[in-house]
Parts: C-alpha cells; structure tokens; sequence
C-alpha cells in the first residue's frame, strides 16, 4: 500500500479508545480491521482536560527506541468525516484534535501510510481517568495488541472520574450507530448537554 486514500475509502490508525470494538462501531457504520500495526518512536500521552471521560485525553509524543500500537482501520469516507466530527477535528484548526499523516508497520513487517487523530497540546501531561484507560486498555487486549505492550498500558497512572463517564452529549445521540451510546465495559452514561471530543 502507497497511499493512504484507496478510492472511496482511507485508512485510519487507532492507538487510543477507537481501538475498542463498542467505541469504533458506536461512532462508524462499517469499520474494517486492517491490520495490528505499531507507529516506531512514539508513546502515548495524555494532555488537556476531557469533558466526555474527566481526565486527560489521548495524544501521542515522540520518543525514541519506544513502540505505539494500534488498529489500522478501513473507513469509507462517510465514517471518515463522522469520526471527524466525534474527535472535535475543525478545518480552522481551533478543534481538540488534527488528523496527522504517518506510516505505522504491521507484526509481518508490511507498511500501511495511514492518518491518525493528534492533539494540539501545551503545559503538563494531565491523568487520564481510570474509566478512560480502562476503555483502551479492553479495545487494547480485543485487538490482540501486543501483551508486553497492553501491560505498559496499565500501568500508566490515572485518577478516578468524578461522575459517570463516558458523558453522550445530547446533540451526539443523533449521531450514534447501535444503542445510542459506546458502553466501553461498566461505564454509565450521562444527559449532560455540553459538546465535547472524543
């Protein structure tokens, strides 16, 4: 693969709580599982404060000799644009997250170009909640990412949420495949109206 538009279709790299199977399909009609891939150099982090899960959100940073995994999904452009709106991904650049192109290489070696969701971040990491990292953590292990991996995933700190997460804002619901809502494993749900990303 060379490119990372096929037709009316692209790839997309999840390495944060899309990889989770209720999440992705929550938010996508018809994700398509590539390949289980990892980005070289990279880790993830979390920065800025999360309305949806109370906590920081997930970005990547560089860092050499480490290893990103994630999911390498085929989304039609429709999913694409969906998933754009669900991660607060504004053309004027004023939204949470940027769509960043990279190259990410699968456990056989094959090399897909991809695009991936990155925060505009600044200041200090911030915790993710515990209920966020858990979400990764079973998308993670779904998956079948790496074992050595999913266990430096737990053991990355978090802080409890301090009401019931993931928050479903009211004008999201319309948007929503499924049950109106990713479960994401024991989380309740909230009425709150306020927007925020994914």
């Amino acid at each position: 693969m060379n490119d990372i538009h096929h037709g009316t279709h692209h790839l997309y790299f999840a390495y944060g709580s899309n990889m989770n199977p209720d999440q992705i399909t929550s938010r996508c009609y018809k994700p398509e599982v590539v390949a289980i891939a990892r980005l070289s150099d990279h880790v993830i982090s979390f920065f800025g404060y999360s309305k949806r899960w109370d906590g920081g959100e997930a970005t990547l940073i560089s860092k050499p000799g480490e290893d990103l995994w994630g999911v390498v999904y085929k989304l039609s452009f429709f999913d694409s644009e969906r998933l754009d709106s669900w991660q607060d991904v504004r053309l004027d650049g004023t939204g949470s997250y940027f769509l960043f192109p990279t190259e990410v290489v699968d456990k056989d070696g094959n090399n897909y170009p991809v695009l991936l969701y990155k925060k505009f971040f600044s200041g200090e990491p911030l915790f993710p909640s515990t209920e966020y990292l858990d979400t990764i953590v079973s998308g993670a292990l779904s998956r079948g990412i790496p074992a050595g991996y999913i266990e430096r995933l737990k053991g990355i700190e978090t802080k409890p949420a301090s009401f019931p997460v993931p928050r479903i804002f009211e004008y999201e619901r319309s948007a929503t495949f499924g049950n109106n809502s990713c479960d994401c494993g024991s989380q309740k749900k909230s009425n709150n109206n306020e927007p925020e990303a994914a």
